[in-house]
């Protein structure tokens, strides 16, 4: 039987195109995140998805955590926000492989097939052909970790319960690593970005999904599915970078927020 493959959708866009400037790239906003010293391995991380010189070096920011679990975590549960087309419910996908300019990612698909009894996941290729909330993530996570598969939904209208209820049966242990992928506010001026953010922030440390409202995350959804979770398993968020477009690549007039958070 033939393996399909989801090509990249927008290598040449949000990141670059070309294999040896991607990795090098990559390789440079994890240098440029301060020694951390002894750090505990995320379980789940939440990472911004926007264009590489916009949300790359704080998306780094949590990658860079996971650099001494490269040969522990070989599972990637991945969940991002739909941009592209109506969704009700989860998206699965029938691929077998995920492909970047880095290589090609294998889909577990005996996973999939494990959650597919719960009547909010759908297969639904379509949802992921050119979805950017995902891909974004896979070279960072193909220059960190060794060999790994990923198991990645694409998060229409869906509570958080319906999205707590795939990652209890997905949870695993230290071999599985969850990523749930947000931007924060959009097109804001820099200071009511920088506001909005912040309280954003501190409703994700207090695990209250209660207070995050999609105006606040393009991300609410399968944010807010972790924080339901994670507040039932005693868990500890800690924001680790918050800045916006305006720090980063862009004018301050009209700002993209960007977080990056790690849950143990």
């Amino acid at each position: 039987m033939t393996s399909t493959v989801r090509p990249p959708a927008v290598a040449g866009m949000f990141y670059p195109n070309d294999t040896h400037e991607l990795r090098r790239m990559v390789h440079q906003f994890l240098k440029e995140i301060p020694a951390l010293g002894p750090v505990p391995v995320p379980k789940a991380i939440i990472v911004p998805h926007a264009g590489y010189i916009y949300s790359g070096p704080i998306a780094a920011s949590a990658y860079a955590r996971l650099t001494q679990a490269r040969d522990i975590i070989n599972k990637v549960v991945l969940f991002g926000p739909c941009h592209r087309v109506p969704l009700r419910g989860i998206a699965a996908t029938s691929m077998d492989y995920f492909a970047t300019p880095l290589g090609t990612v294998p889909v577990d698909q005996a996973a999939i097939k494990t959650i597919l009894s719960l009547p909010q996941v759908v297969i639904m290729d379509q949802a992921h052909a050119y979805e950017h909330s995902l891909e974004v993530h896979l070279p960072f996570l193909q220059e960190i970790l060794a060999d790994f598969s990923i198991i990645p939904f694409v998060v229409g209208e869906a509570t958080p319960q319906e999205v707590s209820a795939v990652l209890e049966k997905l949870w695993g242990g230290e071999e599985t690593l969850i990523v749930i992928s947000s931007d924060l506010s959009h097109y804001r001026d820099y200071q009511s970005a920088q506001q909005i953010d912040q309280l954003t922030s501190q409703a994700i440390e207090d695990l209250r999904p209660e207070a995050i409202h999609h105006e606040q995350a393009c991300g609410q959804r399968p944010i807010n599915g972790l924080l339901s979770i994670a507040k039932n398993l005693g868990m500890r968020a800690q924001t680790i970078d918050l800045r916006n477009s305006g720090d980063t690549a862009g004018p301050k007039h009209q700002v993209v927020g960007y977080g990056a958070y790690v849950f143990n």
